[in-house]
């Protein structure tokens, strides 16, 4: 599969100090043919893009296609971008949204069939165990909210957009956001009770 990070061919070359430029910069930029531009942006919104499709679909493998075609997306629309009427990564956040939906829909989900290997590091084995039981059970959880409380979970939760940019990505009003994601948070609260202790969650 080709790597997340592939951007389309650099036609000009040209050597700027990218990094520093707004999404909307960038965007215009390869717009204008400078696919330099489209390396940095790929940098910094397709792990963003990637993280919410992992979570909303609970696969590695799909994920990273739902992020490739996102990304695809975004470069097709380039030229027809209008800088300031919205933010690109809440355009992008939309369509990762809308192409895990289409997925979830010709299939059942599996669960938790490719959970992302845990770190290497100090932690003992058992600690690392432990910690991908909990990543395990939230992504099971997560599977069982409604879609627009998984996506606004998600979005607020893990990727810790402020309500009003997830409301511009869902398309709803703030209130809906806070309400959407009150009641997820007390679903999965509800779904992960019963399993506090052997989780090694803290009971107080």
């Amino acid at each position: 599969m080709e790597d997340l990070t592939s951007h389309p061919q650099d036609v000009r070359g040209v050597d700027f100090a990218a990094n520093d430029l707004s999404d909307d910069a960038l965007l215009r930029r390869f717009a204008d043919g400078d696919a330099g531009a489209a390396r940095v942006l790929t940098d910094r919104l397709g792990p963003r893009s990637f993280s919410v499709a992992l979570r909303m679909l609970g696969n590695r493998a799909e994920a990273e296609d739902v992020t490739q075609d996102a990304m695809m997306r975004l470069w097709q629309m380039a030229p027809d971008w209008v800088p300031g009427t919205a933010k690109v990564s809440t355009w992008l956040y939309r369509v990762t949204l809308n192409l895990c939906v289409d997925i979830r829909r010709k299939k059942r989900p599996d669960r938790l069939s490719d959970v992302p290997e845990p770190e290497d590091g100090k932690a003992s084995v058992v600690d690392r165990l432990q910690d991908e039981a909990r990543k395990d059970a939230l992504q099971l959880a997560l599977s069982e909210l409604p879609e627009r409380q998984r996506q606004a979970v998600v979005l607020r939760h893990i990727e810790e957009l402020p309500n009003p940019e997830i409301a511009g990505v869902m398309g709803i009003s703030v209130e809906a956001v806070e309400s959407l994601t009150a009641r997820g948070k007390r679903s999965l609260a509800a779904m992960l009770a019963d399993r506090r202790d052997e989780l090694g969650y803290d009971n107080g």
